[in-house]
């Protein structure tokens, strides 16, 4: 098979799902980014890997829009290692009319949109708990749009009328953050997608609207041609701006990108694959971990480590039943009832490693221990008990549930299990659908939409944005007090004590202590239970890919191929 690298060709993904958001303010979730890792840049990225076996290695960001990653040696970093000042890249354009570089002023722009009303960052606390400010700043954003519309022309005039202390752009090409404190993941945070630069024409637009996604600027790759009805079809081609020469993270090899949504049964997409009609599979589907065939070119069976997948979440502002979510009782009766190893039998499907999972940190990160508050035999769930808890919170009658479902098979069949256990102890689950895109886009993570009631409970998945030093990246997107819009923590779960602990944890620099202060936060949270932990489930990449397709490295933090590092061969259809 050859290495060397072939150009042009249409890369084909067909799957079922779509993105919470092209607007990188808000997207956070992995099917966008896969589509974003060829439609954005941030100041430092994840190189592609073949093998994501070794976190430090996978997870080491590396200068992108920047020059050079900051250090004490370089004069990045200043002395009390709490200044970063960051040079960026020369000759990084946008296809803007007319283009125009990609300047520390646009960088600043696209970190002060984060808090916006409309579409917000679901991991502003690392910002928020980082760059010195950044906590008034949000603050000030939220007060001045409090009974009032948030319009683009008013949010742009907050942002340019209202600075981040710690957040300058010194000149064009300079950016300088000053910390609260020492914070030595802080290039990891710059290589999440929240710290993509954004070009002055975005002020007229309501973030990541219809609008919006018409009128994308690209300073990557590709460049967003086609986003047809909510997502059903995507297309991205070359962006004539870019240069090889300026981007050390990304390749254009393929001339198009064609993303077709659909739910057509997992085997049918593999078949599809085998035949040579599509290239990749595309959003979250077995076919993407199903071992290949005899003789199929696959990438390695290599993770980085665990993700928090599946969880079930309580809605802990909905007054349906009586407001029985906000009823602790009836959460252990739930964390009782249900059968951990069955949902991980129906994920066996995805051939990805799994365990049962009894707290909220999962194996590889900081902070895990093995404990577990709520034990059943076997981890099958105790029925028995979990009745007898449910008769003592007071609904010894049953209850009625809203279900936040997504409707994709591996899904439903989790929400089935979780159903049938539920069924056993008096408490039945009323359905309501969403499609991927709707279900993280706007149905959890509208703290509205909780406090309406339109639903109780939901099973989503938490990958974390990096592992090795990420003591932060479960608890803090998950569990600290958030409920503005484009949250993480759908439920809307608050404890002074967690989120004290929290900020013990950044501020302590001892690795131990701090690694025992994660872990206080993962014993104060399954007391409060504001979640029910399933499964350890392997932060999977993507194995399995149509015979064309070459070089098929990954993004390590995404499930997915890298569409920018992978070429066709032939090229043609």
């Amino acid at each position: 098979m050859s290495s060397t690298p072939r150009y042009g060709g249409t890369l084909r993904l067909v799957g079922p799902g779509g993105v919470d958001h092209i607007d990188t303010a808000s997207a956070y979730y992995a099917t966008s980014a896969q589509i974003l890792r060829a439609l954005s840049r941030q100041l430092f990225a994840y190189p592609a890997s073949a093998d994501l076996s070794d976190p430090a290695a996978s997870f080491t960001p590396a200068a992108d829009l920047a020059t050079e990653i900051p250090t004490l040696d370089n004069g990045g970093i200043s002395a009390d290692l709490r200044t970063y000042t960051i040079r960026l890249r020369e000759g990084v354009r946008w296809n803007s009319s007319p283009p125009r570089e990609v300047t520390a002023h646009d960088v600043v722009r696209g970190l002060k949109r984060l808090p916006n009303p409309v579409a917000g960052a679901g991991a502003l606390h690392y910002f928020t708990s980082t760059i010195v400010g950044f906590r008034e700043y949000c603050e000030a954003y939220r007060a001045a749009f409090e009974g009032r519309e948030a319009t683009p022309a008013a949010m742009a005039e907050f942002q340019d009328s209202h600075d981040v202390e710690g957040m300058t752009a010194a000149d064009d090409k300079t950016v300088v953050f000053r910390l609260i404190r020492p914070a030595n993941d802080f290039p990891n945070i710059l290589a999440t997608g929240f710290t993509t630069p954004a070009p002055a024409e975005y002020d007229a637009y309501v973030p990541d609207s219809p609008e919006f996604r018409r009128n994308t600027l690209s300073c990557a790759p590709y460049r967003l041609t086609e986003y047809g009805d909510r997502g059903l079809k995507i297309v991205m081609e070359r962006n004539p701006e870019w240069r090889a020469e300026t981007d050390p993270i990304r390749n254009q090899y393929v001339e198009r990108i064609d993303i077709t949504v659909g739910n057509e049964p997992v085997p049918v997409t593999q078949e599809k694959m085998d035949r040579g009609e599509i290239d990749l599979a595309w959003s979250y589907t077995a076919v993407s971990w199903a071992r290949p065939k005899a003789g199929q070119d696959a990438a390695p069976r290599s993770y980085p480590g665990f993700a928090l997948n599946p969880y079930l979440v309580f809605n802990l502002r909905s007054p349906n039943q009586g407001g029985a979510m906000g009823n602790l009782t009836v959460r252990k009766a739930i964390a009782h009832a249900v059968d951990k190893v069955a949902i991980g039998e129906i994920l066996d499907v995805l051939d990805a490693p799994n365990t049962p999972l009894r707290s909220v940190i999962p194996v590889g990160s900081i902070g895990h221990r093995d404990f577990d508050p709520y034990p059943t035999p076997d981890d099958r769930g105790d029925r028995s008990k979990a009745r007898r808890l449910l008769v003592e919170a007071g609904y010894g009658d049953g209850l009625t549930l809203i279900a936040a479902v997504r409707e994709i098979g591996v899904h439903l069949k989790v929400m089935e299990s979780v159903a049938a256990d539920l069924a056993e102890i008096g408490i039945s689950l009323e359905w309501r659908k969403y499609t991927q895109a709707e279900y993280y886009g706007s149905a959890l993570s509208d703290p509205e939409a909780g406090r309406r009631g339109d639903w109780d409970i939901a099973e989503p998945g938490f990958t974390p944005d990096w592992f090795g030093n990420n003591g932060r990246v479960i608890v803090q997107p998950l569990f600290q007090t958030n409920d503005v819009r484009g949250t993480t923590n759908y439920g809307g779960y608050s404890s002074e004590i967690v989120d004290g602990l929290i900020e013990q944890a950044l501020q302590e620099p001892d690795p131990a202590k701090a690694e025992e202060l994660w872990h206080q936060v993962d014993v104060e949270v399954m007391k409060d239970l504001p979640i029910v932990p399933i499964l350890n489930f392997a932060a999977m990449t993507s194995r399995y890919h149509g015979r064309r397709v070459r070089n098929a490295v990954h993004v390590p933090q995404i499930e997915f191929f890298d569409m920018t590092n992978l070429w066709l061969d032939p090229p043609e259809d």
